[in-house]
């Protein structure tokens, strides 16, 4: 963090008998009463600020939650779901592990490409890549295609005890998510029914990630890849949009109008490595 410029009566050259007519009422451009005061770092509220400013969670033009920008959009949808989904049909029908992963690793690669082409960001693409490529090579490594979605099972486990971590302590993630977008920054932490529905918030999606693993770790158990595939489609961004959707409904403010209550600028691109993805 970068300090004041150091003004003349603090410098060893120039003392305050040089300079009189600084005062310590009338300090130099560039300084600040009380910067030796400042913390160090962000505040809490700077970091909440940063998180909720790139999780990619938009509004609509009613005030409603707008849930398909919120996940990527339409081609954001595309790059979560295909690759797994391709490498559950190529393993079906061929029972092919290396020409299943080289399928799913190809299919991410497209993605990348077609950003890069037509000049779009491409960090959820690569990220996607990235993803797919780990889990390509935890499989290739034990020989086992379901071994392809155990990545996703630890990944989802670890967004399920930071998300109930964070109502624990008051810091309820649906809280952080929405009350930027809904102009509350974290001032909603003060009262303890806006800090009530945000935790309840997060329960809700909590349970979205809890439910994934209810269903698909018995699936990995028997070693059932296609419905172990099929289901991971299913449950992964579009549920999670669900769980957002519903999320959303019950934090909002019961005093105000949804338009009024939800009303903020459109965020930025999605965070690539969010829990929709796992």
């Amino acid at each position: 963090m970068s300090t004041p410029e150091q003004s003349p009566e603090q410098s060893p050259e120039h003392g305050p008998e040089q300079h009189p007519e600084h005062s310590p009422q009338q300090r130099p451009e560039g300084t600040a009463a009380g910067a030796d005061q400042r913390p160090a770092g962000p505040t809490a509220a700077d970091l909440a600020t940063q998180y909720a400013a790139t999780s990619g969670v938009r509004r609509s033009d009613d005030g409603q939650i707008d849930v398909l920008s919120s996940i990527g959009g339409v081609q954001g949808l595309a790059e979560s779901i295909a690759p797994g989904l391709v490498f559950t049909l190529v393993f079906t029908f061929a029972r092919d592990l290396m020409v299943s992963l080289v399928a799913a690793l190809a299919v991410a690669a497209v993605f990348t490409v077609v950003r890069l082409v037509s000049r779009k960001p491409v960090t959820q693409a690569l990220a996607g890549l990235v993803g797919v490529a780990f889990c390509a090579f935890v499989a290739l490594r034990t020989g086992n295609a379901e071994d392809f979605f155990l990545p996703g099972f630890f990944i989802n486990g670890a967004y399920i005890v930071a998300m109930a971590a964070s109502v624990l302590f008051r810091w309820p993630f649906a809280g952080l998510l929405f009350g930027f977008i809904r102009n509350e920054g974290i001032e909603w932490r003060k009262d303890p029914l806006r800090v009530r529905a945000y935790s309840l918030a997060t329960w809700i999606i909590v349970a979205v990630l809890a439910l994934r693993l209810v269903v698909q770790v018995p699936l990995y158990l028997v070693e059932n890849v296609a419905a172990l595939g099929s289901t991971r489609v299913a449950m992964g961004l579009p549920l999670y949009a669900l769980g957002l959707w519903l999320a959303w409904v019950v934090s909002r403010p019961a005093s105000a109008t949804p338009a009024a209550a939800d009303a903020s600028e459109p965020g930025p691109t999605p965070d690539p490595a969010g829990p929709g993805r796992s």
